[in-house]
């Protein structure tokens, strides 16, 4: 396994190593984590697990459901395999090494009562990509197209069961509409800003219900830091410290 970082969450209660040259998780992951509302004894699936920090995150906060991990890079798998030994969540945390769009493959239709996914968004072509495999395919949609993961993710989940995902806001367009292709409809969305004075939210997050009806709540903005090249907003500072 290549060199690893031994970071933790949580004032030092959750462990979470990281490829110390690869693919690190980012603040987008921990922000979906908190923004997901299981139920009790719901299971839950993390697409495109990465190093396994949602679930990690999920584990923590909601210690009586189940969660399952699909991820698609050997290394990755391995190291949120890793994490899930760590942390003592082998009978909570199980990962799954395969491929979202072949999803029928690896994991039973309808079988889980949420599912969630920090997926890749930088379209091929609109970012500069990494030199490394890895960090590629987790931040490049080169193997996980928005219409991928949302199909993958309206396979996986129960009728009437929740999908959450989160995506840059210049995004919602085109999410919305894969959503509603597989009949996910979107109940509740909260933009993300950097700062209170941006113009522009950064990111959305997005639940949806499958075959949901008519409802949905627009949630207040969510900022990640009190002034630019600021320190975090309270709420972040809360959510880091569980």
């Amino acid at each position: 396994m290549p060199p690893l970082t031994d970071d933790t969450l949580f004032n030092g209660r959750l462990i979470c190593r990281q490829h110390r040259d690869g693919y690190r998780f980012s603040l987008d992951a921990v922000l979906l984590a908190h923004f997901c509302q299981p139920a009790s004894r719901d299971r839950v699936l993390d697409l495109g697990t990465g190093c396994g920090v949602i679930g990690l995150v999920l584990s923590y906060r909601h210690p009586d459901i189940q969660i399952t991990g699909l991820e698609l890079q050997p290394a990755l798998a391995e190291l949120a395999q890793n994490n899930i030994r760590a942390n003592n969540l082998q009978n909570r945390f199980t990962l799954q090494q395969g491929d979202l769009r072949k999803i029928k493959q690896h994991l039973p239709a309808e079988s889980y009562e949420q599912v969630l996914t920090n997926p890749p968004y930088h379209k091929v072509g609109g970012g500069r990509l990494s030199k490394a495999d890895e960090c590629a395919l987790a931040r490049h949609e080169l193997s996980a197209d928005p219409d991928s993961v949302i199909a993958a993710a309206a396979y996986a989940v129960k009728n009437r069961g929740t999908v959450a995902c989160i995506y840059p806001a210049e995004r919602l367009a085109t999410v919305i509409a894969a959503m509603t292709k597989k009949r996910l409809i979107p109940k509740r969305i909260q933009p993300v800003y950097s700062y209170p004075e941006s113009k522009q939210a950064r990111l959305v997050m997005i639940e949806a219900m499958k075959n949901g009806g008519e409802g949905l709540r627009l949630l207040p903005p969510l900022y990640i830091y009190q002034y630019p090249d600021g320190p975090y907003s309270a709420e972040v500072e809360k959510i880091y410290k569980g």
